[in-house]
């Protein structure tokens, strides 16, 4: 089994593959102050919820957002498995192009992203990523990462309604049954939900008219489950993409 481990700025997702199969899902919350002996803890007590035996995992590969935790985690999977972890960085063989001022400051969970889709489903593509942050990639016809945008994910929205306002509450994230809200946790969920979502369809929208086709669309993200249902475009969602991505890296590199 190869343990694929995304590391984000909320959470750090583990999957294992057995060749091209996902064999579980685990998540974790990120937490740069710890050590490598607490996440080794850690995590083989979360991977034995899922049955995961240390004999199992003959590979790893790490994606990470949050540097700090680069080697920390390296250390945790060589201590806990014995195996040497590849850090997706520069360097690594992706099988795509990036085409973009510096290369190098790519975000490794873009290049897993984007090395999903072109594997996957081809390009040219545009690719959605709804986490900490919302990120929108372009794929060119030739498989090549050609740069996004970048905006406040969802969460950090909501987050800085209700801190930077002295009347408006910490809220769960759903949708409202009407966008027309009639009390204010129902008035802040629209806006954040259904507000989202418009600005999601809208950047869909000038991407299109920028390249001038209307691109496939695919999806991934904690959120993207509960905003892009509400957008108008056809989106593929995968949950897993990033980890696939990961997947299909290991293999360019092992």
């Amino acid at each position: 089994m190869i343990l694929t481990i995304d590391i984000g700025n909320t959470n750090i997702v583990f999957g294992g593959f057995v060749d091209d199969a996902l064999t579980f899902v685990a998540r974790i919350a990120t937490d740069a102050t710890k050590t490598e002996d607490e996440y080794a803890t850690k995590i083989r007590s979360v991977l034995a919820l899922h049955e995961v035996h240390r004999t199992e995992i003959s590979g790893a590969i790490i994606s990470s957002v949050v540097p700090p935790l680069n080697m920390v985690m390296k250390k945790a999977i060589k201590l806990i498995y014995g195996v040497d972890a590849i850090m997706v960085g520069p360097g690594i063989k992706t099988g795509i192009g990036i085409r973009c001022d510096n290369p190098a400051s790519v975000g490794a969970d873009l290049i897993c992203a984007c090395v999903a889709v072109q594997h996957l489903y081809g390009s040219p593509a545009l690719i959605v990523d709804m986490g900490t942050a919302t990120k929108i990639m372009l794929l060119d016809q030739n498989g090549a990462f050609t740069g996004l945008a970048i905006a406040p994910g969802v969460n950090m929205g909501l987050r800085g309604l209700a801190s930077g306002t002295a009347q408006l509450p910490q809220i769960s994230l759903e949708a409202p049954r009407s966008v027309v809200g009639k009390n204010t946790a129902d008035c802040m969920r629209s806006g954040v939900v259904f507000g989202n979502a418009s600005m999601v369809d809208g950047m869909i929208d000038r991407f299109n008219e920028e390249v001038g086709i209307d691109l496939p669309i695919y999806a991934t993200g904690g959120l993207a489950g509960t905003i892009l249902c509400h957008c108008k475009h056809n989106i593929i969602h995968d949950p897993d993409l990033l980890l696939k991505g990961l997947n299909i890296l290991y293999r360019k590199n092992s």
